[in-house]
């Protein structure tokens, strides 16, 4: 068996990641369904927001593992990781500043469910960046 050093570990690394698979699978889970995409009572352009939005959660995510993984990790690459894994989460809390937004459709209470995954995620990534910036300068 390897002995594995926890000091070189990459646990920040291994958080921002989670939260980034989380955002690219977790976005299709909540939408990709009859309350969303295939929901007949919302008009075509409702739809194709919500694509975009799905679609930019992969990406998002896609651009997050890529600077988070990408070979001669510096400081500005896990700064630039932990940024844009941010932003799915941010611009998702930030819809409650439009008008007429609410975080579920009718007949449901707007009780803003995505908390109780936005807030874990966007808490991994800043433990996963703390932890990471903390390893990366002990090296």
């Amino acid at each position: 068996m390897a002995n594995i050093s926890l000091k070189k570990f990459p646990f920040g690394k291994v958080l921002i990641s989670l939260s980034a698979v989380g955002t690219m699978v977790g976005s299709y889970a909540a939408d990709w369904n009859e309350t969303h995409i295939y929901n007949p009572t919302w008009p075509p352009h409702a739809k194709f927001h919500n694509a975009q939005t799905m679609s930019m959660g992969t990406a998002l995510s896609l651009a997050t593992l890529y600077h988070v993984w990408k070979r001669g990790q510096s400081r500005a690459s896990l700064d630039s990781a932990a940024i844009i894994a941010s932003m799915y989460g941010l611009t998702q809390l930030s819809a409650a500043l439009y008008p007429g937004t609410a975080s579920v459709d009718p007949p449901r209470e707007d009780s803003w469910p995505q908390l109780k995954y936005t807030l874990p995620s966007l808490g991994m990534v800043l433990l996963g960046y703390l932890t990471e910036r903390y390893r990366i300068t002990r090296k």
